[in-house]
């Protein structure tokens, strides 16, 4: 499932693309959504803000529609010059966005829908901006409590909750951990409230650290950016832990264990040396 730095970056490249730029062309295979541009038609319309929240997308436009959509495990959003060649099936087609310059295409979206501010405010799947770990508006001391507001929860499960911090997902809640030596399977009422802070401060620095960019202002499609945690030039040892179960640690050389966590049943990693519980057991997984 794409996380929060995807989107983030997804957002970024849609945005210079059509932010500011009339519509001139939409379709869609959502019912609901080609209803809605019958009823108030898009094309005319300028793309005002394409923004990020966690692990949505929105694509606010000057009529006051704002769409949002949510990838799931297999969504994508290419952008294309005009003539440019599809680098995905048409028949995997959700959502189409155009003007005079470029395509916005949106492959398998899975989930989409039209909303207006009110309904949006209404709507309590969209994170708020203030829960957002990549947004200006951050609000590091609400989530700081909301985050200790579930003492039994596990810390990685915590972490997953979008309710909690928007934009982490399952690579970012192993590596985290990993990075902060801290269990993931360890009680968040275990947690000194320093520990906690601390947490927060590198989620947003590890998701931070992964929408940066040197390309300028250019307008690129992202398919497959390689996620990094680690300060390693090898791409090969891009991550700490997540996906190298039986694999040493690369700081201790412990082998890296793997188990499933939650009742969403996410895999979760961790080195059973650099990361034990505070009577200094482990978790056998």
């Amino acid at each position: 499932m794409p996380e929060g730095d995807t989107i983030f970056r997804t957002a970024r490249n849609i945005g210079r693309a059509l932010a500011g730029k009339p519509v001139t062309g939409f379709r869609s295979t959502f019912p609901l959504l080609t209803r809605f541009n019958d009823d108030t038609p898009l094309v005319g319309q300028t793309v005002d803000q394409v923004e990020a929240r966690g692990k949505w997308l929105l694509i606010h436009f000057s009529g006051g529609g704002i769409l949002t959509s949510h990838l799931l495990m297999n969504g994508s959003w290419h952008i294309y010059r005009h003539g440019e060649r599809w680098q995905a099936p048409r028949f995997n087609m959700r959502i189409v966005i155009e003007n005079s310059e470029y395509q916005a295409v949106g492959f398998r979206v899975p989930v989409a829908r039209m909303h207006t501010e009110r309904s949006l405010a209404r709507d309590l799947r969209v994170a708020r901006p203030e829960n957002n770990v990549l947004s200006e508006e951050f609000d590091r001391e609400a989530a700081l409590e909301r985050l200790l507001g579930g003492p039994h929860e596990a810390l990685a499960d915590a972490l997953l909750d979008q309710a909690v911090l928007a934009g982490v997902g399952n690579v970012f809640k192993s590596e985290i951990c990993f990075v902060q030596g801290l269990h993931p399977f360890r009680a968040v009422g275990t947690l000194t409230r320093e520990e906690a802070a601390a947490t927060i401060d590198r989620a947003q620095k590890l998701l931070k650290d992964n929408v940066l960019e040197d390309s300028g202002d250019l307008i690129v499609t992202f398919r497959g950016q390689q996620r990094r945690t680690t300060h390693a030039s090898d791409p090969s040892a891009s991550l700490w832990v997540y996906g190298r179960a039986g694999e040493p640690c690369r700081r201790c050389g412990e082998a890296i264990r793997r188990r499933i966590q939650g009742e969403d049943a996410r895999v979760t990693f961790w080195c059973p040396r650099c990361q034990r519980m505070p009577d200094g057991s482990d978790v056998d997984g």
